[in-house]
């Protein structure tokens, strides 16, 4: 364990490699402002003031109206080379002025439709199976819906908590949680030593609706380090399908140098996005433990996040085993500080630096399982040894030119890679309109786990000709991947088939058999609705996939309800009662 002090703060830094492969140095054409000290003495929080004081003001400048837009010749959007971030919407020329309310539809079956919302902007989703019938959690935060879709077509509304949401926004809310309580983002898996379920709930700290700018709220900064909530996880034993069937085991905070530290004053971000649990011995996760974790741009975020690791053998009490991190994380670290000062997006106060989601594994440690990929947004792809998970191992790394605004890198798409040895990286979008350059699905030969090589990247979706437009990018919102689902959806993925939420292209099936020549085989685009969501979360379209592989259905969510949906990329699909339990026992 390494510990510095800055300040009368002590910043933590744990466990992890000395070595990192040297960063792509590509720098971005972009403006650099010195701050003065009274800038710098502005910033209340120490540790977002001493991040900044690393590098000068390098914020990327609005790019020339001149230098991206529609190309006449190809019917395609040049994308600009870098922006600042911005969550206003930013039309260009060649732009739908309205809101596309038609469907379209390829090699994609529409097997139902229910125009229910839990919020217009993310949701989780899991799966879970009890005495022959499915049930489904769709979820965020304090916003909670559980459906029986044991009948796909005939789903049933079986709880309801939150907020209701309307084309006027969110005015009511159903049977609230207490304060500080919530449905984090969960794995839930069969636990074969208990003969029962296992529910592991991530409690993150609050950020989008509470902060947006870090370096002028500090009232904001100071809530979310002082948070009302546990920054960790919670270990629930499900005996039922409801949340009044589920006995708590334990409630652990990712604050490792400080486990008994009450709510208020645990350090850290918790736990981000769903565990990486298999209902074994062993559990990963994506977290930054203390405020020392600060070196990341990103304008609402306080933490860059590496992983921890942990000993499940017993759920009621959960062991910490190790904290891994990559150079350019940890203030207070000269070889970390350096390390950031070199990436080429330091300073441009827009890059989210670090881990959103946990290790990406094909097979759990606990299982023989060696090889884990992590997604670290601004610092790249890397190649980890999780076999010893008290000794989390960095083999490779691999970095990419930089894609501001948006985020790089936060899902891995490991479906295929025991087959074939290739992984999809990605990032998503987070500006509207094409203000930001296209987030591509890259793809990562692994074969080699010591020298990953990026082989090419998937093919960017194009409208069919019976649309308005010849570029998604024209029908406004957000457009390009999300993810594919989780690892916790039903059966196992299809060889060579790969789902990806697209926004305001919906859904997109990729045919990958031809390494040289993957194509998009099947899509189903819905409708925006303007009638039933607020203005100001249209262009959010469609967030989600989860995929039921044990019955061959897709589920699609949008900001206006959800979509049950069938292709024969996946094959027949089937709508009798599941035939085997999920999860897996």
């Amino acid at each position: 364990m390494r510990r510095w002090t800055i300040s009368s703060h002590r910043l933590y830094g744990g466990s992890r490699c000395s070595v990192m492969l040297p960063i792509l140095c590509i720098i971005m054409s972009c403006g650099e402002t010195p701050q003065s000290e009274s800038q710098q003495a502005a910033i209340p929080d120490e540790y977002v003031r001493l991040t900044d004081a690393l590098n000068p003001d390098r914020t990327p400048p609005e790019p020339d109206p001149a230098s991206y837009g529609m190309d006449p010749a190809t019917g395609r959007f040049i994308y600009p080379k870098a922006t600042p971030e911005q969550h206003d919407d930013k039309p260009f020329e060649g732009q739908l002025d309205y809101w596309d309310t038609n469907e379209y539809t390829h090699n994609m079956t529409v097997e139902a439709y229910y125009p229910i919302l839990v919020e217009p902007f993310h949701t989780w989703q899991n799966i879970v199976d009890f005495d022959g019938r499915r049930y489904m959690y769709q979820y965020v935060r304090g916003d909670v819906k559980i459906y029986d879709i044991t009948n796909p077509k005939d789903l049933k509304v079986l709880l309801e908590k939150g907020s209701v949401w309307t084309g006027e926004g969110s005015n009511e809310v159903i049977d609230p949680y207490p304060e500080g309580e919530m449905f984090g983002a969960a794995s839930v898996q069969w636990n074969k030593e208990l003969e029962k379920y296992i529910m592991v709930q991530a409690y993150e700290i609050r950020r989008f609706g509470l902060l947006h700018d870090k370096r002028t709220e500090p009232e904001n900064v100071e809530q979310i380090r002082h948070a009302n909530h546990l920054k960790g996880f919670k270990v629930y034993e499900m005996n039922g399908p409801f949340p009044d069937d589920w006995k708590l085991l334990a409630e652990i905070t990712t604050d490792y140098e400080h486990p008994d530290a009450p709510v208020g004053q645990q350090e850290g971000s918790g736990v981000r996005d769903i565990p990486a649990y298999f209902g074994g011995k062993y559990m990963f996760v994506a977290a930054a433990p203390s405020a020392g974790h600060s070196l990341t741009e990103y304008p609402n975020d306080l933490y860059s996040a590496g992983y921890q690791a942990w000993d499940m053998s017993d759920p009621t009490s959960p062991k910490f085993l190790d904290q891994f991190n990559v150079l350019g994380q940890i203030l207070g670290d000269p070889e970390d500080e350096e390390a950031f000062k070199k990436n080429p997006r330091a300073g441009n106060r827009t890059s989210w630096f670090g881990a959103r989601m946990s290790i990406f594994m094909p097979k759990p440690a606990e299982e023989g399982g060696k090889y884990g990929y992590a997604a670290m947004a601004g610092l790249g792809f890397y190649v980890l040894d999780i076999s010893d998970p008290t000794d989390i191992k960095e083999v490779s790394h691999l970095a990419f030119e930089p894609s501001v605004a948006g985020t790089e890198g936060d899902y891995i798409n490991i479906s295929q890679v025991e087959k074939t040895g290739i992984v999809y990286y990605s990032g998503y979008p987070l500006n509207s309109d094409g203000w930001e350059p296209y987030k591509d699905i890259y793809m990562i030969d692994v074969n080699d786990p010591a020298a990953p090589k990026l082989i090419g990247t998937l093919p960017r979706p194009v409208p069919p000709s019976e649309a308005a437009f010849t570029d998604y990018v024209q029908r406004r919102g957000s457009f390009g991947p999300k993810r594919s689902g989780y690892y916790t959806q039903p059966g196992t993925p299809k060889d060579n088939i790969l789902p990806y939420a697209f926004y305001n292209a919906g859904v997109q099936i990729f045919d990958v058999s031809d390494l040289n020549n993957p194509e998009i085989t099947a899509y189903f685009v819905p409708k925006f609705d303007p009638s039933s969501v607020p203005s100001y979360a249209l262009g959010n379209l469609a967030h989600a996939v989860y995929m039921e592989y044990d019955r061959n259905l897709i589920w699609l969510f949008t900001n206006h309800g959800f979509y049950c949906l069938s292709t024969p990329a996946l094959g027949k699909p089937d709508f009798s009662p599941p035939r085997t339990p999920w999860p897996k026992r």
